[in-house]
């Protein structure tokens, strides 16, 4: 790694250290340059991490990561580093530990900052507080306030370079009041008037050459309350990137909106966007970038890295251990039951989608789940948290969703169309009722569908509650969820971990109960030839 400083940097150094009003050289005078000279900056940028601590099958992974880096700070001088917020919530790695191995992971890689996303919120303002202490790289959102005017994160951080001066501002989506349950002391600002100000004060007081907002606002427009990082772009001048996070895009290219480049890199940190800058006098000639893959093949872990995590890891897994539910009988899950009939497994698991999202102050009309998620049975006796990510081993997020009556009716009358055997076959939460009456030929169809006892109203719109895999990807036919639904919620928590919660919660022991959802007549059992 590259740890040469230039003249801008060393001159930042002591600026920063003889004065104790100067914050991440903020207002230190700019770095002279050769107005002839071309310089390059790299900018390298993730978003939306999601606890996403090590690889998955070969993919991703915060030491993998921190290779590419390193390869790209041993080719080029000025590197610069950034996160579109959402490091919190996703694995049960992170969030057991708040994301500290994150934010450490992040210290060791060498971010520079990171913009605060809507997901900094699912925790007490406390925690993240304690995240702020933890993290080197500085947190940024100009758009937020405590109730006293002081900002909760810096609002924008210079950095130096020989020859050129960089600022970041970060900004973070309004939406996080209705999407989280922020501190009721803190104040979102309009984030486009934000922008303009802040934009404003670096180029005029900051002397700023570069611009770039760190943004986590979303391209994709899913409430006619949000502000998309596209509808920013188009609103504002003086910027020369932005850098977004939130809707878990993934950008082939760089889009460019009103001249300004707009990038983001999908999720999970399975890409790490790589920018080049080419800057002459203060003014950027080109920008160019690209998503690269972070693969463990390409990409092998960085020891360091693996180092710092392990130990967290090596809990984590102890922790699997643990009895987090005391079953009667067994939740039943052999022979692919759940793709035939009503389950005790099926209903748990639909009931805690629900119960998770209304503990969380949202509105849940009902929750369904493909059978071919539920693997395994859940044991008689001591069920462990192994025991349930086992039973449940995708990496399915839960989402919620509102959808017409008029679609809530398709989606149902796609369910009863559904063979038996299929892993598209729907398990759902209490709130539902229905008859599937199969023919001989095997062709279901569905009668007396009721969502919390009363027949679906074609204009009412229900909110749902099902897995990404369904609601985004349409996947197992399901198209009318990616074809209909709005208002989506995305909560970044994976159902296992929805699941575990939900049974550490329930007066012990659990009996399985299946309670007629669902009343199957003619069709087969998993049992049949």
């Amino acid at each position: 790694m590259n740890t040469k400083k230039t003249f801008g940097q060393a001159l930042c150094g002591v600026l920063c250290f003889t004065s104790i009003f100067l914050a991440a050289c903020a207002g230190a005078a700019p770095a002279p340059r050769d107005p002839a000279a071309v310089y390059t900056l790299v900018v390298l940028d993730t978003n939306d991490h999601h606890g996403a601590i090590l690889a998955r099958d070969g993919k991703a992974g915060l030491a993998e990561r921190a290779t590419f880096v390193n390869s790209i700070r041993a080719q080029y001088q000025n590197v610069l580093l950034l996160d579109a917020g959402d490091i919190n919530t996703g694995s049960a790695l992170s969030n057991m530990f708040d994301a500290e191995p994150d934010i450490k992971a992040y210290n060791m890689i060498g971010y520079a900052a990171a913009a605060l996303g809507n997901h900094e919120f699912d925790n007490k303002l406390p925690v993240f507080e304690t995240q702020q202490k933890q993290a080197k790289f500085t947190w940024l959102a100009a758009n937020i306030k405590r109730s006293n005017g002081a900002y909760l994160a810096k609002p924008y951080i210079i950095k130096n370079y020989e020859g050129f001066r960089v600022a970041i501002i970060g900004l973070t989506t309004k939406m996080s009041q209705i999407l989280e349950s922020p501190d009721k002391s803190l104040v979102f600002l309009d984030e486009t008037e934000t922008a303009k100000e802040m934009i404003k004060k670096v180029r005029e007081e900051e002397k700023a050459d570069i611009v770039i907002l760190l943004t986590h606002m979303g391209d994709v427009k899913e409430d006619d309350r949000q502000t998309t990082s596209i509808e920013l772009a188009q609103a504002v001048s003086g910027v020369d990137l932005i850098i977004d996070g939130h809707s878990h895009s993934y950008f082939a290219e760089k889009k460019v909106v009103n001249g300004i480049p707009v990038v983001t890199t999908n999720s999970k940190g399975f890409y790490v966007g790589e920018g080049l800058f080419t800057i002459q006098d203060g003014k950027a000639l080109s920008f160019t970038w690209k998503p690269v893959e972070i693969t463990s093949k390409d990409f092998p872990p960085d020891p360091k890295v693996a180092a710092l995590i392990a130990p967290y890891s090596a809990k984590a897994d102890a922790s699997l251990k643990t009895v987090v539910m005391k079953t009667s009988a067994p939740f039943l899950a052999d022979n692919k039951i759940s793709r035939y009939q009503e389950t005790t497994l099926g209903d748990f698991t639909a009931d805690a989608m629900v119960d998770f999202i209304r503990s969380n102050g949202k509105a849940a009309d009902f929750a369904f789940v493909n059978g071919g998620a539920l693997r395994a049975t859940l044991p008689q006796g001591d069920v462990t948290m192994e025991s349930i990510i086992n039973s449940m081993p995708f990496d399915n997020v839960l989402f919620a969703a509102s959808l017409k009556g008029k679609d809530v009716i398709k989606l149902f009358e796609f369910i009863g169309s559904i063979r038996q055997g299929a892993g598209a076959w729907a398990q759902v939460s209490k709130e539902v009722r229905y008859t599937i009456t199969y023919d001989k030929t095997g062709k279901g169809a569905i009668s007396g569908l009721t969502i919390n006892g009363q027949a679906v109203d074609p204009a009412k719109d229900y909110r749902l509650v099902a897995v990404d895999y369904l609601v985004v990807d349409g996947g197992d036919g399901y198209t009318v969820l990616k074809d209909n639904v709005f208002d989506t919620f995305n909560t970044s928590m994976i159902l296992n971990s929805v699941v575990i919660e939900y049974a550490a919660k329930q007066a012990q022991p659990v009996t399985p109960k299946a309670d007629g959802r669902i009343t199957v007549i003619g069709g087969i059992s998993p049992d049949a030839p």
